[in-house]
């Protein structure tokens, strides 16, 4: 099946013949402590918190965790996570001590045809280097696939080609569809922004498409980190 990283995304949520799918979720993690709060209620409160995101990555619902860019004084964690439904989703997030503190941003993600975590064909990725900046992008379409030249077909082949090529190279982590029409999200390794913003560059989709990049730090509870 062929489709483009955006483009060809539908922004749709699992059909019948994916439900055996666990799936994927991005959370926002904001936490705010109330002010006069002891420094010890918070050691305790994290300590409690890093416990059960082991417990939550052994039983396969954390997946990843990272910091984005905060400004002085937040308190911000970005979370890859996975649950059979949204019920299950918010009783993962419930039982996590932080959460008395916190609130939380649930996207949804969808599988997408091109995402290297999916595919079974062709050569293994190789294993990501330790130390390596990870970046997350949104892709949101501006001119649809069937308005460019030689039509989305033209487009899409393309892209899925690139992708594999991206993927191969240890570049290209994870690929989702998001919710709504002509959007998706990649998870990238490069060395650097500028090696970041060269590889978006060279995506056939390019000048079809609106790009935000965040670049991410690691967490100490990140599974990656951790061996998990």
């Amino acid at each position: 099946m062929t489709s483009g990283f955006p483009l060809g995304a539908t922004g749709h949520f699992p059909t019948s013949a994916e439900e055996a799918l666990e799936m994927e979720f991005l959370v926002t993690m904001t936490t705010h402590v109330p002010d006069g709060t002891s420094e010890r209620a918070v050691a305790d409160v994290r300590t409690r918190e890093a416990a059960r995101s082991g417990q939550l990555v052994a039983q396969g619902h954390l997946l990843h965790v990272w910091r984005p860019p905060l400004e002085p004084g937040e308190w911000r964690t970005l979370g890859l996570f996975a649950a059979d439904d949204g019920v299950e989703l918010e009783e993962v997030l419930s039982s996590m001590p932080l959460r008395v503190w916190r609130t939380d941003e649930v996207t949804p993600l969808s599988p997408h045809p091109d995402d290297p975590g999916r595919q079974t064909d062709g050569p293994g990725r190789p294993r990501p280097e330790p130390g390596v900046p990870e970046f997350l992008t949104t892709f949101t379409a501006v001119v649809a696939a069937d308005a460019a030249p030689g039509g989305a077909d033209a487009i899409t082949r393309p892209e899925a080609a690139r992708a594999k090529e991206l993927a191969a190279q240890g570049y290209l982590e994870r690929l989702w569809t998001l919710p709504g029409e002509g959007r998706a999200l990649g998870l990238w390794r490069a060395p650097d922004s500028a090696q970041m913003d060269a590889i978006l560059e060279s995506l056939p989709f390019f000048p079809q498409v609106s790009v935000q990049t965040t670049p991410l730090t690691p967490h100490p509870s990140d599974p990656a980190r951790t061996g998990g």
